[in-house]
């Protein structure tokens, strides 16, 4: 199946699947559309769905799914960079929490340049893949222009999440927003498609696993998740959203070598672990400086209740030894 028709149904899919959650569940704390907010749903829909999603899809063309969710990792590193740029995160280097981060953002980026630059040997393949994969579509023929691709796809990524944190101050309806970017992100990659390609043909799918495969990428992956992720943008923030990506790693890896028979690379591996090690100190020192903030946000409170325990405990004692008054 085309990937830029793929990534067309299933944004409709996922458009038609959260527009009744949306409309029912966010009818009254949903904020009027202006002009100005549909062009930042536009751009959002650009940033998360025609432009960043069709790149990723054509990397995967030159590369391989477990190179994919290794890379996808630095969406962490780039969005904190990013976060730190626009004074969403905050790096205090004379504490070991802001140290922590940003060695994180630099051991992460290290994993990153060795997974691009460094393939090293294969690991041998235990046994039959347990799903043959059959077709003409060239894998691992541009290593280089593979990674160009996905790098770009990450930054885009990293972007779209800075700036759903904004826009999810002038429009809190999560379910809302997921329903808009879907519609107009399926819009968008329409028209891209039909510009790339010309056969009507194309369009086609049968009841296979072109089918299934973009149910479930529609109502989980664009629908759910996406719902998720920006509900989880709006309490703890865009950094911390992106810090879960090293667990794609992993899953990927097995099943792509136990489920497709893929071919795992030592220079895969050892940059994955790298960029784990990385986004993890920078979990570590984001999750310290969250509990920093909560005492220092607790100090004013505390403060103000032993001020008013000590004036409680003025007017008992002035109580207690004040003379008895007479009739």
């Amino acid at each position: 199946m085309n990937p830029h028709v793929h990534i067309t149904y299933r944004h409709v899919v996922a458009g038609i699947v959260m527009f009744p959650f949306a409309y029912f569940l966010e009818r009254k704390k949903r904020p009027k559309l202006t002009f100005a907010l549909f062009l930042e749903i536009f751009v959002l829909s650009i940033l998360g769905v025609s432009l960043t999603l069709n790149m990723y899809f054509v990397s995967l063309r030159y590369t391989s799914p477990t190179f994919l969710a290794a890379l996808v990792n630095t969406i962490a590193s780039l969005t904190f960079i990013i976060a730190v740029v626009f004074r969403l995160e905050v790096v205090n280097l004379r504490n070991p929490r802001g140290i922590a981060k940003v060695i994180g953002t630099f051991v992460s980026l290290v994993g990153v340049t060795t997974m691009t630059l460094y393939k090293g040997p294969a690991v041998k393949i235990l046994g039959p893949p347990l799903v043959q994969i059959q077709g003409k579509s060239p894998i691992h023929e541009n290593w280089l222009k593979g990674s160009i691709l996905i790098v770009a796809s990450c930054l885009t990524w990293s972007i779209l999440y800075i700036m759903q944190a904004f826009t999810l101050k002038r429009y809190p309806a999560p379910l809302s927003l997921t329903t808009w970017m879907s519609f107009v992100g399926a819009a968008q990659s329409a028209v891209f498609t039909v510009i790339v390609n010309h056969k009507p043909a194309s369009w086609k799918m049968g009841f296979n696993i072109d089918f299934w495969a973009t149910l479930y990428a529609g109502v989980v992956c664009s629908g759910l998740i996406i719902f998720i992720q920006l509900w989880c943008t709006e309490v703890k923030g865009p950094v911390f959203v992106t810090m879960f990506n090293p667990l794609s790693t992993l899953l990927v890896a097995l099943l792509g070598y136990f489920v497709l028979g893929e071919r795992l690379y030592m220079g895969s591996i050892l940059g994955g672990a790298i960029v784990i090690i990385g986004l993890y100190l920078v979990l570590w020192g984001k999750d310290r400086d969250q509990e920093a903030q909560i005492g220092t946000a607790e100090l004013p409170y505390l403060a103000y209740d032993h001020k008013n325990d000590t004036k409680a405990h003025k007017i008992l004692s002035v109580g207690r030894e004040a003379p008895p008054s007479e009739p």
